[in-house]
């Protein structure tokens, strides 16, 4: 992929503001290594010299072209959110599926398996979708062996 697919223009007042996060060093250190990319792009270095000067691969180069091209300066700089962590359970949830996980099974089945408490919590209608994974996070959370 050639420099001239997503070229980098920038404008006075972007450069100023690039030069500005670089040589204040209070970003993060990929914002300020990102800003370095943006500014070496724009004097028409190719990114294979960039690479060697800033001990980055082309593909990041190619990135932050990309993401300055469709998005702007900002997102280019900045990483995007990323998803909460974390269970949607309450505790009144969670203690229902633990509860569930040590009682009886039920007939016809040894022992309560990870899709047997999703299916059975979904049936109760507790909540309205839930995964075996997020089941079984729960379980390792609290120390439950629903095979013992």
């Amino acid at each position: 992929m050639a420099n001239e697919k997503h070229e980098v223009h920038l404008v006075e007042a972007e450069r100023r503001k690039l030069l500005a996060i670089i040589t204040k060093g209070r970003n993060k250190a990929v914002v300020i290594q990102r800003a370095h990319i943006l500014l070496k792009v724009d004097e028409g270095k190719t990114d294979p010299e960039i690479c060697q000067m800033l001990y980055v691969s082309e593909q990041t180069i190619r990135r932050t072209r990309l993401r300055f091209a469709e998005e702007g300066l900002q997102a280019a700089l900045e990483d995007k959110p990323h998803p909460a962590t974390g269970s949607d359970l309450d505790e009144k949830q969670e203690a229902h599926i633990i509860a569930l996980a040590c009682s009886e099974p039920p007939a016809g089945q040894a022992r309560w398996t990870l899709e047997l408490l999703t299916q059975e919590v979904l049936k109760d209608g507790l909540v309205k979708h839930i995964s075996p994974e997020t089941v079984r996070l729960l379980l390792k959370k609290t120390n439950s062996n629903p095979g013992k």
